[in-house]
């Protein structure tokens, strides 16, 4: 009798007939995927989607979720130093809204399946990237001006297209967050159109904040669209709907028109509109400090993710009774 038993046939069928009407399956899935697609229709987290895809969405919106977390990190520094009780109302409202995004889109990721401790352990462990703009000082109150005003006002233009993202929970999240945005760049242009008019000291100040944010503001499209290794497949999937380098032009030309009604001026010597092709063009952008922000090796980067342990650390038995609050009450539902 030999050494080596005897193959099953029949499993060995089997098996193939699994993986035939499995590549079946899946050849089926991607051509309604693809029709959708082509459709500029929705996915919606039932449809079959190639596992691309998926893992680009996850990518993208949890980085957009962990960049609001983040992101609430400077304007909370300043609650407390308010000018004014108006002030301090309107900026606990903004970061209340902040706080809300982020959830609106750790909900969006659950949906294709992941998990959302498992995306906050991914961020705590430095493994999760946010947006390094959040990774600058905001030094005075000025800054809460021209985060609103540039910060916001660049997520706007990046964000209004993907209410229209073929991924149906990610698109219908980003219609309620940017007209949140929309207040949230009012309000920062609104604090510097009063300091702008007012003393010469704050008009300064003023124009200091938006020296300081204007550069880390443009790089927050990501990359030149030839150094964009995502941003093709995102669109060919209708993900985004517009490259790095058009939203940034885009955004360019809504400063240089609002800068003027501020009276402030952008600190870009080679601003300048091209009439040949019809869009405004910026001086150089320092990408090797954008490589370094990204990096971990930013201005703030060691203190925001401190402070976030630190809070998720502080948090932890809101959790555990929300946690055994719901498993009290699913049994007492279940015994009913």
């Amino acid at each position: 009798m030999s050494e080596h038993a005897a193959p099953d046939l029949r499993r060995v069928g089997e098996d193939a007939s699994v993986d035939d009407a499995q590549a079946q399956h899946d050849a089926e899935g991607l051509a309604a995927f693809e029709q959708i697609i082509a459709q500029d229709s929705r996915v919606e987290p039932r449809d079959w989607m190639p596992a691309g895809y998926r893992k680009t969405l996850l990518r993208q919106i949890s980085q957009h979720a962990h960049s609001e977390i983040i992101g609430m990190q400077p304007e909370a520094n300043w609650i407390t130093r308010a000018p004014s009780l108006k002030r301090k109302a309107i900026l606990i409202a903004k970061v209340q809204d902040e706080a809300g995004h982020g959830l609106y889109l750790y909900s969006a990721a659950e949906t294709l399946g992941q998990n959302r401790d498992r995306m906050m352990d991914d961020l705590l462990a430095g493994k999760a990237r946010y947006s390094s703009i959040f990774n600058y000082p905001a030094r005075t109150w000025a800054d809460m001006g021209a985060i609103g005003w540039l910060v916001d006002g660049a997520a706007i233009c990046n964000q209004v297209p993907l209410c229209r993202a073929s991924y149906g929970p990610y698109g219908r999240a980003m219609v309620r967050i940017c007209k949140e945005e929309s207040f949230h760049q009012r309000q920062g242009f609104e604090i510097l159109l009063e300091l702008s008019n007012g003393t010469p000291a704050q008009k300064q100040m003023a124009q200091d904040a938006v020296n300081r944010w204007y550069a880390p503001a443009l790089m927050m499209f990501g990359p030149p669209d030839d150094e964009s290794p995502n941003s093709k497949q995102s669109m060919a999937w209708n993900i985004k709907r517009f490259s790095n380098d058009e939203l940034r032009r885009r955004f360019l030309g809504m400063m240089v028109e609002q800068a003027k009604v501020l009276g402030l001026t952008l600190p870009d010597e080679n601003i300048r509109y091209n009439e040949a092709e019809g869009h405004w063009e910026h001086g150089p952008l320092d990408w090797d400090e954008f490589a370094e922000v990204l990096a971990g090796r930013g201005p703030c980067n060691a203190q925001r993710m401190e402070r976030r342990r630190e809070a998720h650390e502080n948090g932890a038995w809101v959790r555990e009774a929300a946690a055994a609050y719901a498993a009290k009450r699913a049994a007492k539902e279940h015994a009913a």
